[in-house]
């Protein structure tokens, strides 16, 4: 076995550096003469998500029936294995520590330094995961504890009303790599707006702390049109978030707007048109100057300048409407499209790495769940990234 080519769990498991994990679960292994070493039944629950394995009776099965998986993941070939009992308590410990979070950041660092991640923009959006546990009726939930799932609608893309219990994924990716950066769970009725300001803290600490580059924008979906996140973005971060308005049953835009997207009227009425943004301003200038429109007073009603009228609406002023780029303009729309990254993240987690094959109970554990579908999925990246830069520089 150790003569044939690497399959994908070898390459895989060979950019993840165990040792401080082993060393800390070591340190308070089961009871016995010499006990069972960590990295293999660590490097066992990653394989569960790689190869999603249902659960760990069929894992044990897996590495009873297959020599080859067993030999990747680090056992004897010959002798006995961990039972169900012994991974559960290794499981359990992972999740009451933080050494699994650590190794998440030590990769992202990994990723990071390899230019595999481009922090410039950053999407954050949410993603329903079911309870292992029997769901209660409503009434019965304890809504006042955030370590028991819940019950949770959404719409999905069609407009259908969509019902769980169980809980919530609040993440954030970047659009380069599309790599899970930084992500919190939360029983499922937790409002999608509720967590994107810590997920954002979250990430500016850690780039903050390891000298990297901020972003500069922040794309979510219409559910986060919140002013609260959009002036801690601006007044906070000095950066800008990219939400469409969310309307809300609202008839017509504010005073002084001829749109939803933040449009300034000229004095006749009329759209003003987008000219560009500079240092936290966006410039409109006359629709009539401009030949969009013929208005019945002409330009020199608003302005004695062959230029026309201009107006400037800035950020601090409004940061809900106002918006650098222009709200609905190329620029804008283009950064807006790159908030697909992060479904393409969750449906990589989903379809590929068991993230909704979900058979712990607790916020803690499920939380564990996650981080090694996203330690598998950057580890993974990292792989194939050293693949192909090996591939290039042979050819």
């Amino acid at each position: 076995m150790s003569m044939q080519a690497k399959n994908r769990l070898e390459l895989i498991f060979e950019n993840l550096d165990l040792t401080q994990i082993s060393r800390e679960l070591k340190s308070n292994s089961d009871r016995g003469r010499s006990g069972y070493n960590p990295t293999p039944i660590v490097r066992a629950l990653l394989a569960q998500q790689i190869e999603q394995i249902p659960n760990r009776k069929t894992m044990i099965k897996r590495l009873n029936d297959d020599p080859v998986f067993r030999y990747v993941c680090g056992f004897d070939i010959i002798g006995n294995l961990p039972s169900e009992a012994t991974f559960s308590r290794y499981y359990n410990k992972l999740s009451e520590s933080t050494l699994l979070e650590n190794l998440y950041l030590q990769l992202l660092n990994k990723a990071i330094e390899m230019n595999l991640i481009d922090t410039e923009i950053v999407s954050i959006d949410s993603s329903a995961l079911e309870s292992y546990e029997r769901a209660k009726p409503r009434k019965q939930v304890d809504i006042n504890n955030p370590n028991t799932p819940d019950w949770g609608s959404k719409n999905d893309s069609h407009g259908n009303k969509l019902k769980w219990y169980g809980w919530k994924v609040h993440m954030a990716c970047d659009s380069k790599s599309e790599l899970p950066l930084a992500f919190n769970i939360t029983p499922a009725n937790q409002a999608d707006s509720e967590n994107a300001l810590s997920l954002v803290e979250e990430i500016h600490q850690f780039l903050k702390e390891n000298n990297q580059t901020l972003p500069k924008y922040w794309a979510m979906n219409s559910g986060y049109d919140v002013n609260e996140i959009y002036e801690k973005i601006h007044f906070n971060y000095k950066v800008q978030a990219i939400i469409p308005i969310n309307k809300r049953n609202a008839k017509q835009p504010p005073e002084g707007f001829y749109d939803f997207n933040g449009t300034p009227e000229c004095s006749a009425g009329y759209k003003m048109i987008y000219w560009g943004h500079h240092n936290g301003y966006n410039k409109f200038r006359c629709p009539h100057i401009l030949g969009k429109v013929n208005c019945p007073h002409g330009s020199a009603w608003c302005s004695d300048s062959n230029y026309g009228r201009v107006v400037k609406t800035r950020v601090k002023d409004n940061p809900r409407f106002v918006s650098t780029p222009h709200r609905g303009s190329e620029n804008w729309q283009k950064i807006y499209n790159k908030r697909t990254s992060i479904e393409r993240c969750f449906s990589r987690l989903k379809e590929n790495l068991n993230l909704e094959n979900i058979k712990v109970i607790g916020a803690k554990k499920v939380r564990t769940h996650v981080l090694l579908s996203c330690i598998a999925l950057i580890t993974s990246k990292i792989a194939i990234e050293k693949i192909n830069s090996q591939t290039s520089k042979a050819a």
